[in-house]
């Protein structure tokens, strides 16, 4: 009986990850019939509703969401102990999810991941090259790098580095636009971010000067600082993007950095993680190989 209420809660904490008794189903490999069964039965048994089911998808009930926040680290738990178990004693194995955005991946990512297989050839690799900031229990990710602030979660993070972001504009759109002052620059058009939270506010720092307080406001959004990138050389305004990725148009005279005496806070690189002291064994392996070699 205990095994079976086991089951009945691993159902509903899938129904609540993947929003859907479908996607729920397809995870646990039953049918969609028996996912439904299986919570309508822990519903009986405690005598208590769990979901609000209509036509926008499920609701957690109060006592839904008490369940869910219980059992769900205790299942993230027991899986995490029984991996940790096999991995100790062979090689690493399995499947390791990672996101980052595209630009980040392919510039500093993906070298490491290949050099890290290598090391570790019964370790599948999953890479998803995304720029939104990616749900990592309902989309199954085991990490996610991101970039610049990491904004409020209840998930667990790691420090891999920071990186210089540098204020940009192609040559062709200065010819044509003076910026003569740094006031010139709040009534420039400018291309934001859509990730940052305030993207277009910088406090830019000069030892000799002060700080000059950014408040400029954006004609322009994206969520890929390749697409920023290429808005700015293609001469719809002002943006500030990472060093590294903008070293090479710099380098031919595209882009010209702006105001360089100035500079601007450094963004963190940060590793996030679902758990706590029980994170995965692989996790912990990847991570610590991204804080010996990841170099910007």
């Amino acid at each position: 009986m205990f095994f079976n209420y086991l089951n009945r809660v691993q159902t509903f904490i899938a129904v609540v990850d993947c929003g859907s008794f479908t996607r729920a189903a397809e995870r646990l490999f039953i049918s969609k019939a028996m996912a439904s069964i299986h919570v309508k039965s822990l519903e009986e048994v405690l005598n208590v509703p769990l979901l609000i089911r209509n036509t926008r998808g499920i609701t957690l009930t109060e006592a839904g969401e008490v369940l869910y926040n219980d059992f769900q680290e205790i299942f993230a738990n027991i899986q995490t102990s029984i991996e940790n178990i096999s991995e100790s004693h062979h090689s690493l194995s399995g499947t390791l999810s990672i996101t980052s955005t595209a630009e980040f991946g392919e510039q500093f990512l993906m070298p490491l991941i290949g050099e890290f297989c290598k090391l570790h050839p019964r370790l599948d690799i999953n890479y998803y090259a995304d720029s939104s900031l990616n749900d990592l229990i309902s989309d199954r990710l085991d990490l996610a790098i991101r970039l610049g602030t990491l904004r409020n979660s209840a998930l667990k993070s790691r420090k891999l580095g920071n990186y210089s972001v540098i204020m940009v504009a192609s040559s062709e759109w200065l010819k044509n636009n003076s910026i003569q002052s740094l006031n010139d620059l709040n009534s420039a058009p400018w291309i934001a971010n859509s990730n940052l939270p305030m993207p277009t506010q910088w406090a830019l720092h000069n030892d000799k000067h002060g700080t000059f307080d950014l408040r400029a406001v954006a004609r322009f959004h994206s969520n890929s600082a390749l697409s920023i990138k290429a808005m700015v050389r293609a001469g719809l305004g002002i943006s500030i993007l990472p060093e590294w990725l903008v070293k090479t148009e710099i380098a031919k005279g595209e882009l010209i950095q702006l105001f360089p005496d100035y500079t601007l806070p450094k963004q963190d690189i940060t590793i996030v993680f679902v758990g706590d002291h029980r994170i995965r064994l692989k996790c912990r392996v990847f991570i610590d190989y991204l804080m010996q070699n990841l170099h910007l």
